[in-house]
């Protein structure tokens, strides 16, 4: 049997009052693969950092048996003189200061100090936010590879698919634990939706049944009592056998209501079962008033682009087609960005319909400019009707308790999801995101697939989510060798 390396045991941890996490007793074995999962705020990072010795739980106790290495997206990278200077070369990390190093690079470097030493375990949170396609794919090969206890946060499901072997699900400060990858998760999880389905459709049914069988008994109930009214309003002589079949009748009314009470208490009694969270769908029509006719909304005609002095792309022509979700990938500094912003800005080399109203999302902290609630933000943004805003916040993990929250005191998570959310239901019939996905957890990152899937408008985007892309992408394209190429 796997000796144990880290012990939970009777864990509370809380928050301002609240209760973020509560463990009975879990365990991290020698060559375990976890991934962690949930939704934002629900405490993934809190449990990780609980592990790690980072913080300290307000009851229980947590034993550690073995040395752990703790990889923190927020935290600076190492310095150069802590890095094998083999891993520095593999990862294409330029040789100048921490500060001048892009998020990719800074990622990169942090992965590089993890990799240089040897730890029976590694606790990694978010270890591919701002790494592109290759990056990801060198994580993802380190740690195949790696001998030891690996406990991972991570919001890209291809990575969790590749790496884990179980995940831990962290919901109402509670750790369910599920065999298998992401997509096993995935799989079980709808499982379990399917017989919840099932076990409410036969609860509702039978309940169904009981207070049918129920009204029915006091209906003929009823029936007796006025049979009896009837017979009394006849003036009959009052014989022996009269009075013994009206009582007999008196009796038989009774008897009949008592079971009908009886069966509206087997009723009653039933455990109830909730039916399954059903997801809405959600469609985002354009107005007339805003619709395009263009074939091709945004084109390029021998566009060159530089960063600097060097050049990004050399007389590249493009077409996108009208509503189509077109993605751009590329390796970290080919021109990704560069380009949305070049589209943005409407610079040269590039045709955009004049009838274009292009909402964007870009990597970047958001400033709300005045105090209003959330609800107040997306009503004044927005043409639809309070039930569709309703729906569209409550996809992005937005409570009710949230819309009433003033948008300038929203976490920087929070104010992601709610600018994406404001461009869906906004006044626009194009959008370009620039990595959508970066902070939000899979539970989002799902919810805003919908989103994609429901939007009637032309789309851009530029993400390193390789199944986020495959999952919303009609076009995908790549920049390499300074041309913009349709990929296969």
């Amino acid at each position: 049997m796997e000796k144990v390396l880290i012990e939970l045991n009777n864990i509370e941890v809380s928050f301002s009052g609240q209760l973020v996490l509560n463990i009975p007793r879990l365990a991290v074995h020698q060559f375990d693969r976890i991934g962690i999962v949930g939704k934002n705020g629900a405490g993934k990072s809190t449990l990780l950092k609980l592990l790690a010795g980072q913080i300290k739980p307000d009851k229980g106790q947590v034993n550690r048996f073995a040395d752990f290495s703790y990889f923190d997206q927020l935290s600076r990278p190492a310095e150069r003189e802590e890095v094998d200077d083999e891993l520095l070369g593999k990862l294409s990390i330029p040789q100048t200061e921490v500060k001048n190093l892009s998020g990719g690079e800074q990622t990169r470097l942090k992965l590089a100090g993890i990799f240089s030493t040897y730890h029976e375990g590694l606790l990694l949170d978010e270890p591919t936010t701002h790494l592109d396609e290759a990056g990801v794919q060198f994580f993802i090969d380190q740690m195949r590879y790696y001998y030891g206890a690996l406990v991972l946060v991570s919001h890209d499901r291809y990575v969790l698919d590749e790496l884990v072997t179980k995940i831990w699900e962290v919901e109402d400060g509670r750790v369910t634990e599920y065999t298998g990858n992401y997509s096993d998760y995935l799989a079980q999880k709808e499982l379990a939706r399917n017989r919840q389905l099932k076990d409410y459709e036969k609860y509702v049914k039978e309940k169904t049944r009981l207070l049918k069988a129920a009204e029915e008994k006091m209906k003929k109930a009823e029936k007796v009592t006025q049979a009896n009214k009837r017979m009394s309003k006849k003036e009959t002589k009052a014989k022996a056998n009269k009075m013994f079949m009206t009582k007999s009748k008196d009796t038989s009314q009774k008897a009949i209501q008592r079971a009908a009470k009886a069966i509206e208490k087997r009723a009653e009694q039933l455990e109830a079962v909730e039916a399954p969270k059903k997801e809405q769908t959600l469609y985002f029509p354009q107005p007339a008033a805003l619709k395009l006719h263009n074939k091709f909304p945004i084109m390029a005609d021998r566009l060159t682009l530089k960063a600097g002095n060097k050049i990004l792309l050399k007389e590249a022509s493009f077409q996108f087609p009208l509503g189509s979700t077109i993605a751009i990938t590329g390796k970290n500094g080919s021109g990704k960005t560069t380009l949305l912003r070049h589209i943005l800005q409407r610079g040269e080399g590039i045709i955009i319909s004049p009838k274009a109203v292009i909402g964007s999302y870009e990597q970047m902290g958001y400033y709300f400019e005045k105090d209003e609630t959330v609800m107040a933000y997306m009503k004044e943004r927005s043409d639809y009707d309070e039930s569709k805003i309703r729906a569209v916040l409550h996809a992005m993990n937005f409570t009710e308790n949230d819309w009433r929250k003033n948008v300038r005191d929203l976490s920087g998570g929070e104010a992601i999801r709610l600018v994406l959310c404001q461009l869906f239901l906004g006044r626009y019939n194009m959008l370009v995101l620039d990595e959508p996905t970066n902070f939000l957890d899979v539970f989002c990152i799902e919810a805003l697939e919908r989103f994609l899937k429901g939007y009637e408008g032309t789309v851009l985007l530029v993400s390193h989510d390789r199944m986020f892309i495959d999952r919303v992408a009609d076009h995908i394209y790549v920049i390499e060798n300074q041309q913009l190429k349709l990929r296969n």
